[in-house]
């Protein structure tokens, strides 16, 4: 009986009452972030103690490792990446997307060797007059096209080196010009305005296996709520308008984007039709009230989490790791260079 909920924990090790959590409530996955990251020794046991606690062998466990400021696992153990800025600061030179690409393979080549095998990227957010910083350089572009082309590129290396990825933040962070982790982004743009640019290259991706949702308000579709827990958001635009119907993820139970105890806004979520309950910050309590509001996995949400795991069941494509670390490195050099 596996539960609909990604837990995270607070160390590099699980501890006795992490243990007897995850064995009891057999969350269907674990989150990492930089609390948890060591070398690559302990990540890997970590990962293995978890996938042995809940019985999987292929029971995910996620982080985000996008490049530039969001990567928790980099130097000395592994390579520093370039942000999505950082390639579309590439323009038009030929390469740029294909570059992208192979950062995203030689990350799930690092990934894979510690057991993760789901990263949530790549971010979709349209980059946007005003946007607020917790975006930024995590955004290829402010055109839905080129944002589309490189998320596509990021999503197939993953996928070829055994890894799936999240596309964020569903339907789109781009206008939000505060920080979700710490208030609720409102966002006044109209429908037409959303559909035609921030939606865009969630629709261009929706095909792919997985994405995690913004706590952000849309006042031209749902006002009174963000879309993590908005039951219209959910139906009308990422089922509906973008047509996705992969694993929906909601994004971090404990940013303050979302209030009220941590029980009732799982069930939020789940009421709204998130299949997934995410909680990151390894918050035992917290945890604990989430999950005690999280339903087994089961029926929809079941069919899209098995398809979800699928399109990396056959492993990693053969990879050429010393080559592909000395394109990206060209991909680099001045353009006179090329």
């Amino acid at each position: 009986m596996t539960l609909a909920f990604i837990c995270g924990c607070a160390g590099t090790v699980l501890d006795a009452q992490e243990r007897a959590f995850i064995r009891q409530r057999q969350p269907w996955g674990l989150i990492l972030f930089k609390r948890n990251v060591a070398d690559p020794e302990q990540m890997r046991a970590l990962t293995d103690s978890f996938r042995e606690l809940v019985g999987r062998a292929d029971a995910p466990v996620l982080i985000d490792q996008e490049g530039g400021r969001v990567q928790r696992m980099g130097p000395p153990h592994w390579q520093a990446y370039p942000s999505a800025a950082n390639f579309g600061a590439l323009g038009d030179r030929d390469g740029a997307i294909a570059a992208a690409r192979t950062a995203a393979r030689l990350i799930a080549h690092d990934l894979r060797q510690v057991g993760v095998n789901v990263d949530c990227t790549p971010v979709l957010d349209v980059a946007q007059a005003g946007m607020h910083a917790v975006i930024g350089t995590r955004s290829w572009s402010g055109d839905p096209g080129r944002v589309a082309a490189f998320g596509r590129a990021v999503a197939h290396g993953l996928m070829a080196g055994g890894v799936a990825p999240v596309i964020k933040h569903i339907p789109g962070h781009g206008r939000a010009s505060v920080d979700s982790h710490l208030e609720l982004p409102v966002v006044s743009a109209s429908r037409a305005d959303l559909e035609a640019h921030d939606f865009a290259p969630f629709v261009a991706l929706r095909d792919l296996p997985m994405a995690m949702t913004a706590h952000v308000v849309y006042d031209a579709i749902d006002p009174t709520r963000p879309t993590t827990t908005s039951r219209l958001v959910v139906d009308t635009i990422i089922r509906g308008v973008i047509g996705f119907d992969g694993l929906l993820l909601s994004d971090d139970m404990s940013m303050k984007a979302l209030g009220g105890p941590f029980a009732a806004r799982a069930a939020a979520t789940f009421a709204a039709g998130v299949d997934i309950a995410l909680h990151c910050n390894g918050d035992l309590a917290e945890a604990r009230e989430v999950a005690a509001s999280s339903p087994v996995l089961a029926g929809k949400a079941l069919e899209r989490a098995r398809a979800a795991l699928a399109t990396i069941a056959g492993g990693a494509e053969p990879f050429d790791v010393d080559q592909a670390r000395a394109e990206l490195a060209s991909a680099f050099e001045p353009a006179a260079t090329h």
